[in-house]
Order: C-alpha cells, then sequence, then structure tokens
C-alpha cells in the first residue's frame, strides 16, 4: 500500500529518537515512537480507489456523513467527519476542470461541529465540468494543523483522483447545485473515490 511521504518522514523520525531512547536510557524505553512510528505508517496510508462508472458524485473522502444542509443559494452541503482511523487522502468529486484554489485560515474547532465549516482553517477547490459545478472543502480540524493541496487552477482532474489531504482528524464539505441528488444519508460511512455521494439528476442531461 502506498503512504504519503509526510508519514514516512515522521515514521523515521520517531524511529530515530526510539532508537536513542533505547541506547541511552533502557532497551525498552523507545517502544512508544516505535508504536507511534507505526501509528503514522498506518494514518498516512494511501490506498488506490477505483470509481463508479457513470455520471456520479463521489465522496472525496473516507469518514462520516454529520450534516446535509441546504444553504441559502440553494445549494446542497454535504460534510463528512474524518477520525484519527480514516484515510485522510481526498479525492475530487467529479471529473473536471480546477477553477479555482483558495486557503483561508481560521480556527481550529472541533470538526465534527456544523461551526468548522465556516471558522476554521480551509482550503477550497471549485471543480467544473459536463455543465455543472462543484465546490470541495478541505477542512482543519482539532488536531489537524496543516492541509496538503496537490491541485492548482487549470488543472483537469477525473472523478476520484487525489487532490491532497488533511493531517490528523479534519472534515471535508461538498456543495452543490439542484441538478444532482443526494444519495447518502446522515450517518453514513463512505469511502473517498468509491461512495456515490450523488446521482445527476436525468432531465439535466450532458450540456
Amino acid at each position: 500500500m502506498k503512504i504519503v511521504a509526510d508519514g514516512l518522514y515522521y515514521a523515521l523520525g520517531l524511529i530515530v529518537v526510539g532508537v536513542l531512547l533505547s541506547f541511552f536510557l533502557t532497551p525498552y524505553a523507545g517502544l512508544p515512537f516505535y508504536a507511534l512510528a507505526v501509528f503514522c505508517l498506518y494514518f498516512f496510508r494511501d490506498p488506490d480507489r477505483i470509481s463508479p462508472p457513470g455520471d456520479v458524485m463521489v465522496a472525496p473522502a473516507d469518514g462520516k456523513i454529520v450534516a446535509m444542509r441546504r444553504l441559502d443559494s440553494g445549494e446542497v452541503r454535504v460534510s463528512i467527519f474524518l477520525n484519527i482511523f480514516n484515510v485522510h487522502v481526498n479525492r475530487t468529486p467529479i471529473a473536471g476542470r480546477i477553477t479555482g484554489v483558495q486557503y483561508q485560515k481560521g480556527k481550529f474547532l472541533v470538526a465534527s461541529h456544523e461551526a468548522a465549516s465556516l471558522e476554521n482553517e480551509q482550503n477550497t477547490l471549485i471543480i467544473e465540468g459536463n455543465g455543472t459545478r462543484v465546490i470541495c472543502r478541505q477542512i482543519a480540524g482539532l488536531i489537524a494543523r496543516r492541509i496538503v493541496c496537490y491541485k492548482r487552477p487549470g488543472d483537469s482532474v477525473s472523478t476520484g483522483e487525489r487532490i491532497g489531504y488533511i493531517k490528523f482528524g479534519s472534515r471535508t464539505d461538498v456543495i452543490f447545485g439542484s441538478e444532482w441528488s443526494v444519495a447518502v444519508r446522515i450517518g453514513d460511512k463512505v469511502a473517498g473515490g468509491t461512495t456515490v455521494l450523488a446521482n445527476r439528476n436525468s432531465f439535466e442531461g450532458t450540456h
């Protein structure tokens, strides 16, 4: 299985600390650091995923659906909470072109809370394709302190393509218009790149 580069760096650093403690103190002093190194490799895992065919929107992250809200604009926002045991690599919900990327500094509220969508540190990507626009928002949480984004405006992406990751507990929001019908419910567990989050309404067709 692939590992995000940061996970390898963290694991290596923890192993070095463990070796030094075991050498200068006792052979067992480094055990907690070895355990943390193993956890870092697990946390930063990056499995390959195959997205379903068809005109569908997929979940951009692994986790649990914690909120669905209709916004004043008429769009729907679906929020996914990622705990520390979920895969934290984020993926694009639809195929298309990245037309905007905007980073916003903010607070570090618990990511499962509603206020996190507006007040927390976040990175917003706008994807346009096949006559629709979808917003994917990477949101830092209570523990997370860094959002990594691989993409830039103008990049073309396929459905379920890796777009970045958020370190440790976090949240990912998806905002889309009425041309989509939600296919999940609050409490559902989803897998990034594979779970269908919404289906394109047939009357919209292809533009």
